[in-house]
Order: C-alpha cells, then structure tokens, then sequence
C-alpha cells in the first residue's frame, strides 16, 4: 500500500529517509549484530548515539554552553508538574493560557503553590495571542509560562511575552525546530517530540544551569528533580532509548537540510499555499487571526458540522488522514509539521478545490 499524507496533530509524520534508514539498521546497528531497541543504555554504543543527538540539538539551534539538554520521559505533561516543583521556589508562577495545554499546565501549578492567569484568550475560543507587551507581572513571579505554538487551536507567538525581567518557560513541543530560536531568551524550554521530532515517549528538555538546584518543593519525587536527571547525563534510569536514536537521526537529517532557517522558509511556503487558499475560498474558513496563525497547525472549518464530517471522509478515503479537529473544536486541521511534504499540502489544497466545487 501506499503511504498517505498523514496531517496528524501527533503521534506525526516523520522523514521517509529517517524511517528507510531505521528499517535497514533494525537488526544489526552498525555491526553491533543487535537492534539499538535491544542494546544496553549504559552500553558505549548507545552513549554516542546519545551524546551524538544532544550535540546535533545544539549545533541546530544554538544552545549554549550554560543550558542543558535532557532526553526524559513522561511527555509534555509530565512537565505541567516538574515545573512548579522545581522552580517554584517562592510558590509563585504567572501563566499565559491560549489553549487547553497552557490550561492544563496552570491547573497542575495550583497543586504546587499560588500560579496566577495573567493573560488569556479563551473568551473567543483561544483564537488569537493575548497582547502580552505590559501584563500584570508578579514581583515574585518565580517564572512566567507560555505554550508558544497551540496545537489544538492553530495559534503561535509571533513575539514572546515582556516577563518584565522574571525568567521564560515555554512548551515549545508543536513548533519544536520548525523555525530558528533564541535560547537565551527562555529559562526553560521543552517539547514532546511526537509532533515534530520524533516518536512519542521522549520529552526533551533545555534547562538554564542556574535553575536546576536541590532546592525543589519538598515532597518532589527524585524522578522529577531536573537536577537528578542532569547529573545522570539522562541516564539516570533507563531512557526512552529508541525514541532518542530516532530523534538523533532527524536531528541529522534537518542538518542535511540545512538547518532551521532552512527548514522555517520551507514551513511558511507550505502553509502560505493553504492559508491562501483558506483566504479566498467560499466553503472552507480559518479561524485564527492572520498575526497569530501557526505555520504547523492549521485549523480550518465550513461552518456546517455535517459537511465538516463528509469532507474527513472523503478526504480520508483520497489518502488524505487524520484531518479531524480537535473534539473541542470541531471543523478539521491540517499539522503540517517539518516532514510534510510540499507536494501533500499541494494535493490536499487541490482536493479541497474539487470538494468545494463539488459542494457549492
């Protein structure tokens, strides 16, 4: 069978070169004579499989010296909580909410000590970014927390938030190097990796060194004790260890690319052919502001629910998967994430032309 234009917002689409290459090293890696999902993570092997992906993160996008990479595990969410245990160091968090994730994240800080909303756009369904140039910052803000690119509803900051001197943590995960990016500007930033990077079951996290300290909130189980894990090099018990080598291997192969300016000029070519499109058709609709749409998530509605259902299926049908939206939005959405092919969202915009003709 074919491979279909896979739109899903994660587990997602992943390079056909990277997945070509992991089948011909499925049963012998580099004559080790096993698969790397078989071999030891303390084994030399595997510590330059790792070391050799933390280097190539860096190389892409410019980490520097002070700021740790740490391959873990639990997902973005797990994140929701390791945060506020180990930053939350006057109990004190200001959070920006602009979809359900960011949502997610400030009600686990409540657990932890006082995270106050400083901004939100949920009053028109998180279609837009709040204006955060003068928020209401606490004096004793230990951080300030944003999800940067909303997967569910298709937004992104186009311009990060003024935290008025207090540190910046981001959930990145939707937009995770599609685009270059200023470390230094963050605190802390990390991503689940299945929306852009890899297979689902590795987070990835990049730490300011001054952040990770044994002071956490009492009671933080060692698992979630950043400093525990960056002590370990990520090895503190056993990593999610083929996920990381697939991670590893798309690092490379965004290399071969050359790189995120590389990658963000092909990002906005991609979905300028569907935004435009959306623009100036009759039956399909955006429904993010221009400033604030993503480059990754494109959500897109016709503004009757059982056409909405007719189009999925059809589109399915044409080899076209996973444009479902979002249960709490309804509609549909296109991910069109850095291993998307041009030509996918060139054969899904003809195939909507046809659907729109057909249903006039």
């Amino acid at each position: 069978m074919a491979r279909v234009y896979n739109f899903s917002a994660g587990p997602a689409v992943l390079p056909e070169e990277v997945l070509r290459e992991a089948a011909e090293e499925m049963l012998d890696y580099k004559g080790s004579g096993m698969s790397v999902m078989e071999m030891s993570h303390r084994s030399k092997v595997f510590e330059t499989i790792i070391e050799d992906a933390e280097q190539d993160i860096r190389d892409l996008m410019g980490i520097p010296d002070n700021y740790r990479v740490l391959f873990l595990q639990g997902g973005a969410s797990l994140q929701f909580s390791m945060i506020p245990q180990n930053l939350m160091k006057n109990g004190v968090a200001d959070y920006i909410i602009t979809g359900q994730w960011a949502k997610k994240a400030f009600k686990e800080a409540q657990k932890y000590g006082k995270a106050v909303a400083v901004a939100s756009s949920e009053d028109k369904t998180f279609s837009y970014i709040p204006d955060c140039s003068d928020l209401p910052i606490d004096d004793d803000a230990d951080y300030v927390y944003i999800c940067e690119n909303n997967t569910i509803y298709g937004t992104k900051y186009k311009k990060l938030p003024n935290t008025k001197g207090k540190t910046l943590v981001a959930d990145i995960s939707s937009c995770f190097l599609s685009e270059p990016i200023d470390v230094t500007k963050y605190g802390l930033i990390y991503g689940g990796v299945q929306k852009n990077v890899g297979p689902a079951g590795v987070v990835i996290v990049i730490i300011r060194e001054d952040l990770i300290t044994e002071d956490v909130l009492p009671g933080t189980p060692t698992m979630c004790q950043y400093k525990i894990h960056a002590d370990a090099k990520s090895l503190y018990n056993t990593p999610p260890a083929y996920g990381i080598y697939i991670c590893g291997k798309v690092f490379k192969w965004l290399k071969a690319k050359g790189g995120l300016e590389a990658m963000k000029e092909y990002n906005e070519k991609k979905a300028k052919i569907l935004y435009d499109f959306l623009d100036q058709s009759k039956l399909f609709k955006g429904t993010v502001v221009k400033e604030d749409r993503s480059l990754m998530n494109v959500p897109f509605v016709t503004g009757d629910k059982e056409l909405d259902a007719e189009f999925v299926k059809e589109a399915t049908a044409a080899g076209f998967v996973n444009l479902k939206g979002h249960r709490t939005v309804g509609g549909m959405r296109a991910s069109i994430y850095n291993a998307m092919p041009i030509e996918g969202v060139e054969k899904l915009v003809k195939f909507m032309e046809q659907f729109e003709e057909a249903h006039q």
